[in-house]
């Protein structure tokens, strides 16, 4: 039998999807409207009549996209730090806490203070430049395996870790299962959750990398998309005043663009991993 709903009831989730609706047309008007101006006319986009839809549609700047080699090498080097970060990240990560949660860990108080610790406190900006110069972090590989781990998500994972019950645990053991086994055939299949939302908290960090990346590398075929998009906003207006002034596009239609390019791939793949992110938000505060 359907229970029925209170006129309260009722009058709450109208209230609530209104307003979750209205949170999301404004999150997602920016990008609604930066590839509107991306598209749109020059003198449409000058005259400021670009507010939502665009104007004067043409996508010439988009094939000038296409055409940058600088802009393909950078977003190919995004892509090398994103899958091959977040691999060495998780595999760190969920190695590491699955020991933190182990109470026969010799030390293991210790260890976990550690970790915590470097939560509190840092070095600070120059002792962590200096470091990082003189480990060598200054090209590809050195930029995936120095920003290896977080804190922040080792304690999830050992949390998630923790609250597997312990006769699973035991009763693997007396089948003779080693270590290697429980983690990668127990603790790993029954935290995907936690492990989903930990990669894209990684997976965003190594996408969205731009302070270190633009103070450690030096060659400028390995530099990150997010760099090599700030040096695009720092030259563009040079770049466009040799150019012909009968343009069809506006010089900033040409930065939102590489901005619309720049997302495309989270747009893509969020939707596929959003219903673990939150599934692993939640089940940290709910108890079965």
């Amino acid at each position: 039998m359907q229970q029925r709903i209170s006129r309260s009831e009722r009058s709450f989730k109208i209230f609530a999807i209104t307003l979750v609706s209205a949170f999301s047309l404004l999150a997602f008007f920016p990008v609604i409207y930066a590839f509107s101006a991306s598209i749109s006319g020059k003198f449409a986009y000058d005259a400021g009549q670009v507010v939502l839809l665009p104007k004067d549609a043409t996508f010439e700047v988009y094939k000038l996209i296409y055409a940058d080699k600088g802009l393909w090498i950078s977003f190919t080097n995004t892509l090398f730090y994103t899958i091959f970060g977040t691999a060495w990240s998780l595999f760190i990560s969920i190695t590491g806490a699955y020991a933190l949660g182990k109470r026969r860990l010799l030390f293991r108080r210790t260890f976990n203070f550690l970790v915590v610790f470097t939560m509190w406190f840092s070095a600070g900006m120059v002792p962590l430049f200096l470091n990082y110069t003189d480990l060598g972090v200054d090209n590809r590989w050195g930029i995936i395996f120095g920003f290896g781990v977080q804190a922040f998500n080792v304690i999830l994972l050992r949390s998630f870790f923790a609250a597997i019950p312990h006769e699973i645990e035991e009763a693997a053991r007396i089948d003779g299962a080693n270590e290697f086994q429980m983690l990668f055939n127990i603790f790993v299949p029954m935290s995907k959750a936690a492990i989903a939302t930990v990669a894209l908290f990684y997976a965003t960090s190594r996408w969205n990398g731009y302070f270190w990346a633009r103070m450690l590398l030096a060659e400028p075929t390995e530099l990150p998309l997010q760099v090599y998009m700030r040096i695009l906003i720092e030259n563009y207006r040079m770049v466009f005043d040799d150019m012909p002034p009968d343009l069809p596009y506006s010089p900033d239609s040409y930065i939102f663009a590489v901005l619309i390019c720049s997302i495309i791939p989270v747009l893509i793949i969020y939707p596929y991993i959003s219903r673990y992110f939150a599934k692993g938000v939640n089940l940290g505060g709910v108890k079965e």
